[in-house]
């Protein structure tokens, strides 16, 4: 992974890219269900400038965006054409600064989790990624407003985060309770940092940073099983 990500920054200012082959696209369909939606199905509206990388073969430069709707890295032809990055582990991609991996983990319970994962912090030992679903709201066809326009459906972007070991994923509770109760064995420990350092876990760079304080204080331990995940697994899909 770490080979991968310096590949990726390295290729982000390189000059020299080639366009993006037809090996490495598929076909697809414009979504338009929800087109009179309050909301987008896309993570950005438009194309950005990014940078795919093929481990087999090179780098090439796209335009792409992010439709979250098919979970697709979607692409434009010259001609109009609309196609998708071809969802395999060896292809990434960059666009705007964040890295689209698509991963084929496990949950604990061994439930796959394939899709793909926007890396947030890389370590020896754990990753963390964020993934986005919708929330989507189908418009209530008997409902009304005072104007008696009947009201739009809703589309709204969820974010969540994820901890991996060793392709073992799973999601991070963005609720203090929660996570303590996930990370109870250094529940106190948490607590105090959380307080001290004025923790908010729904910021992203808050919870990267109480996932390092928590690797910290399982590194100290002299048992041979430090995994993150071994206490946090009990329940969890």
């Amino acid at each position: 992974m770490k080979r991968i990500l310096l590949v990726l920054c390295l290729a982000a200012f390189s000059a020299s890219f080639a366009q993006i082959p037809t090996s490495l696209l598929v076909p697809t369909s414009r979504v338009n269900t929800f087109d009179e939606y309050d909301g987008s199905i896309y993570l950005k509206s438009r194309y950005k400038e990014s940078s795919v990388i093929d481990e087999k073969s090179s780098a090439y430069d796209a335009k792409l965006k992010y439709n979250i709707y098919n979970d697709g890295l979607e692409h434009t032809s010259k001609s109009g054409e609309l196609y998708e990055l071809v969802k395999r582990p060896t292809v990434h991609a960059r666009i705007d600064g964040d890295y689209f991996y698509y991963c084929n983990f496990k949950s604990p319970r061994g439930l796959d989790r394939e899709g793909y994962y926007v890396l947030v912090e890389l370590t020896d030992r754990y990753r963390i990624y964020k993934r986005f679903t919708l929330e989507i709201k189908d418009p209530e066809k008997k409902a009304v407003v005072s104007s008696g326009i009947a009201e739009p459906g809703s589309i709204r972007t969820i974010t969540s985060y994820y901890i991996e070991e060793a392709e073992v994923i799973m999601e991070l509770p963005l609720n203090k309770k929660e996570m303590l109760a996930t990370f109870s064995d250094k529940e106190n420990e948490l607590k105090e940092y959380i307080k001290k350092e004025k923790i908010r876990l729904k910021k992203e760079e808050d919870l990267i940073r109480f996932v390092a304080r928590y690797n910290a204080l399982k590194s100290d331990e002299t048992s041979q099983n430090r995994s993150l995940l071994s206490n946090a697994t009990s329940g969890r899909n």
